[in-house]
């Protein structure tokens, strides 16, 4: 079953007005047997300060792990369950008592998100999206949790026709019999437009058009920002672009007050021969600049000083995820909890601030051999000159007296004297990496 936290790094909009500081979330696309476990997936949260998150589910596992914590989560449909849902107000209210009301209030969730990208993913299920969206509110509202929940349905950026300038953008008129419910029915509820914003694709289908440094936030001199002619608005970066062609489309059909939460934006850390563009500098360049235009409230050339709360896709790497090699390669951390590369993030605040290539540190692995185990530690404290005197009998490390807890000691001593380089936690195979501090 596939779990997704939106790894906060994104931000995310709870109400109708929008909040006034913008937040950054996380998604987080895991695969339960390629990914840690929920409670290791909460940890990390919890020490990288992520205070909201999005799964691309609703799995109970996540959702118990998530409990007391105050995280604001955002949980949703899968796209198999769309069309029983969007067909049957019952099988809606099944899916809000088993998925929503068992939860609450325990585990904070905030919204819902129905489907993901149904117009361009499952173009079949989109004359039961609005149905979808409805009979999920209505449960919400029977069980007097529609003011704490928002519901929502995430959309491709594709969807938006003639996208620069923004003034001229428009939704595929295709999709007006949806558009025209779904905002209205965004509208009555107070919720907001999910979108989803990638600029990394944007660049590389321009065919040279769209500059690398317009895409990742990096400074223009005046002369190269894109103007909109008909609003004289400058544009230095594709996100704002997007975000406010969003708006221009929902302006074209008469919407004008409905605020907007881009649920993931990111950019590969690692590519094949055709995206040479997909490296860790551009990806660490991408993210830490939108985290920081996200976090100073900056807004977009159209709605300065209103934010935008954006979830960053996504927190792991998903290694079993088919496909090609950027697919597997957009997350912060790898699956140990080891981060991919650490953010430029100075006067960002706390969100992901936090040196995360210092918070790395080598034990022991699970049921090693403990024959294995006194062998290594024998070596660390031996040829690999770690100092083992806190280890003697009366010395602080001394308790509890067994290998597992000496062995640990000396592997992440060797680790952090040997600067953390690359294939000096292994110890033939009985030691792992970990961002879980095993001192005591």
């Amino acid at each position: 079953m596939a779990v997704t936290v939106l790894l906060l790094f994104l931000l995310a909009v709870s109400a109708a007005s929008a909040d006034k500081d913008a937040f950054i979330g996380v998604n987080i696309g895991t695969d339960l047997s390629d990914m840690p476990s929920p409670t290791q997936v909460v940890a990390l949260l919890k020490a990288q300060n992520i205070r909201h998150v999005r799964l691309y589910d609703a799995d109970r596992a996540m959702l118990l792990a998530l409990a007391n914590t105050g995280i604001q989560v955002t949980i949703s449909v899968p796209n198999d369950q769309l069309l029983g849902i969007g067909q049957s107000n019952a099988t809606a209210a099944n899916w809000v008592a088993r998925h929503v009301a068992a939860h609450v209030p325990t585990t904070n969730i905030t919204a819902i998100a129905v489907g993901s990208e149904v117009l361009t993913v499952l173009p079949n299920a989109g004359p039961v999206l609005v149905s979808a969206l409805k009979f999920i509110h209505s449960a919400l509202v029977a069980a007097n949790l529609d003011d704490q929940i928002k519901v929502s349905t995430p959309h491709s950026s594709s969807i938006i026709l003639d996208s620069f300038p923004p003034s001229q953008a428009f939704f595929n008129r295709s999709w007006d019999p949806v558009m025209v419910p779904l905002l209205k029915f965004l509208q009555s509820t107070g919720s907001y437009l999910m979108l989803n914003v990638y600029p990394y694709y944007d660049y590389m289908q321009s065919n040279g058009v769209i500059p690398l440094d317009y895409a990742l936030f990096r400074p223009l001199p005046p002369n190269k920002e894109a103007v909109d002619a008909n609003t004289l608005l400058h544009y230095t970066n594709v996100f704002d672009a997007i975000v406010d062609a969003a708006y221009f489309a929902m302006s074209d059909l008469n919407f004008t007050n409905i605020p907007l939460v881009v649920l993931e934006s990111g950019w590969p850390s690692k590519g094949d021969s055709s995206e040479s563009d997909a490296t860790i500098d551009n990806a660490n360049t991408y993210n830490s600049n939108l985290i920081r235009h996200v976090l100073n409230n900056t807004g977009t050339p159209k709605h300065p000083g209103i934010a935008v709360s954006t979830y960053i896709y996504e927190l792991y790497n998903e290694d079993l995820r088919p496909g090609s090699v950027s697919e597997k390669n957009w997350g912060l951390f790898n699956a140990n909890g080891v981060p991919v590369y650490t953010l430029h993030l100075t006067g960002a605040g706390t969100v992901l601030a936090n040196d995360t290539t210092n918070q790395t540190f080598c034990v022991a692995k699970d049921g090693a051999d403990k024959k294995m185990l006194q062998a290594a530690l024998d070596w660390a404290c031996g040829p690999g000159k770690v100092d083992c005197s806190a280890l003697l009998q009366g010395q602080p490390c001394y308790e509890p007296d067994n290998v597992i807890s000496h062995s640990m000691y000396a592997f992440n001593a060797y680790y952090q004297q040997m600067a953390k380089a690359p294939g000096t936690c292994d110890f033939k195979g009985v030691a792992t990496i970990t961002t879980t501090d095993p001192s005591t």
